[in-house]
């Protein structure tokens, strides 16, 4: 016990193991997979994959089979000679094998006695069952500038090399993380930051960073560096998905013959042609407030509707009639909506603008994907369970004009408004 605790292994009250680890090892035994045997002693995959591969916890990281000590709180790698490799070089020790996805010690000497005798890098590849490029980054970045390559000392050089932590890009202060913490402010999601970064400074490679690195950095502080209070400009306020419920079968609620969404012409389909939107309403507590919502297929351009009254079928009618006459003629081709009863004055609708609706099929939200997209990134601003009917036509207005400014990855990382404009230029 006294060499674990010195260690910092976090050992448990009596020295008892995990009680379910002898199952899992059991289990494992008999040919179950490491996930169903995880869940059947109720571990976290991540530490199922821990006992598989010998690792141990320690109060502030782990130690590994091969005498490395990672200290996550220091941020340190060290190696300690435990009794699974005493007496045993900790730089030896740190040749075993880790996974196959690694060169070997043995493989590294095969690939010094071949090179010896002059065999190509695709020869040696072919002997090791490895990718050329294998052979040749080995050789490159592992060999001694005077006495070539020497397969121990390429073993610790890449041991060195695999030591974690290493340092998070983020971390530091930087022209990247500044970047980053301006547009999360500006309620970017991390993604269009990091697609946006390329279009921002396409030469300047330092300045790249992936969306998974910026999650890292929110959710995971000891990796990543930003701060927390940056978390909250997230879209979804939550770290985990949340699952969806299957929505309900809906009716049809109102007289008038529906032109549903199989008949509309296959130009509209492809988004090829501009001028076609899908609508829906967003609701608040109780269903007592709504803003109506429409979404132009083409640019993914969003216009609100105000509705200070009700969200009943002849507001609804009002709202929508006023968003659309106040747009170019070409921009008003038709409008696709679900089967709720707010419609119900869709024929005069169409009369007063010259559009036509088209309905989707009960419970199918993906028919207007654009539209329920966008009523997920408008939650962030009218969150479900408060009064709706409190935001004026300004507030929509600036809400409109904040998605819309924000680059898109189905537009190439441009902005709805800069491809509105650019559509506006050339008609």
């Amino acid at each position: 016990m006294k060499w674990a605790q010195k260690a910092g292994v976090a050992v448990r009250r009596g020295g008892r193991p995990h009680p379910g680890r002898e199952e899992f090892f059991r289990l494992r035994r008999t040919g179950v997979c490491r996930a169903a045997a995880a869940r059947a002693v109720g571990v976290n995959l991540r530490t199922a994959k821990d006992w598989d591969r010998g690792v141990r916890k320690t109060v502030n990281g782990r130690i590994y089979p091969d005498g490395r000590v990672v200290d996550y709180k220091l941020g340190v790698t060290t190696f300690h000679s435990s009794p699974a490799v005493a007496g045993a070089d900790p730089l030896t020790a740190a040749g075993e094998p880790i996974d196959a996805r690694f060169l070997s010690l043995e493989e590294r000497e095969t690939i010094r006695d071949l090179s010896m005798i002059g065999s190509s890098v695709r020869a040696i590849a072919r002997g090791l069952g490895r990718s050329p490029s294998t052979v040749s980054r080995e050789l490159r970045r592992n060999s001694d500038p005077r006495l070539g390559y020497l397969p121990h000392g390429a073993q610790r050089k890449a041991t060195a090399r695999r030591a974690r932590p290493k340092p998070a890009k983020l971390a530091g202060d930087s022209p990247l993380r500044e970047y980053v913490q301006r547009n999360l402010g500006l309620e970017w999601s991390p993604e269009q930051i990091s697609h946006r970064l390329v279009m921002d400074f396409p030469d300047k490679q330092e300045m790249r960073v992936s969306h998974e690195t910026i999650y890292q950095a929110l959710y995971l502080q000891a990796r990543g560096g930003l701060k927390r209070e940056i978390q909250a400009a997230l879209r979804s306020g939550r770290a985990r998905r949340k699952p969806q419920g299957k929505p309900g079968e809906r009716k049809q609620r109102f007289a008038d013959p529906m032109v549903m969404i199989s008949e509309r012409p296959p130009e509209i389909e492809d988004r090829a042609m501009p001028g076609h939107w899908e609508g829906d309403l967003i609701t608040g507590t109780l269903n007592q407030s709504a803003i109506g919502t429409l979404v132009e297929r083409t640019t993914r351009y969003v216009l609100l509707v105000h509705l200070p009254e009700d969200h009943g079928a002849e507001s609804v009618r009002d709202g929508l009639v006023k968003a659309m006459t106040a747009l170019p003629a070409h921009l008003r081709g038709s409008l696709t909506w679900d089967q709720g009863a707010e419609m119900a004055g869709h024929k005069s609708f169409s009369i007063a603008t010259d559009m036509n609706v088209y309905f989707c099929d009960p419970a199918s939200p993906w028919q207007r994907g654009s539209n329920e997209n966008t009523n997920g990134l408008l939650r962030q601003y009218f969150p479900k369970g408060t009064d709706l009917s409190v935001y004026g036509p300004e507030d929509l207005e600036l809400v409109a004009q904040k998605l819309n400014g924000r680059p898109r990855k189905t537009l190439g990382w441009q902005t709805p408004a800069e491809r509105l404009r650019d559509l506006l230029l050339t008609t």
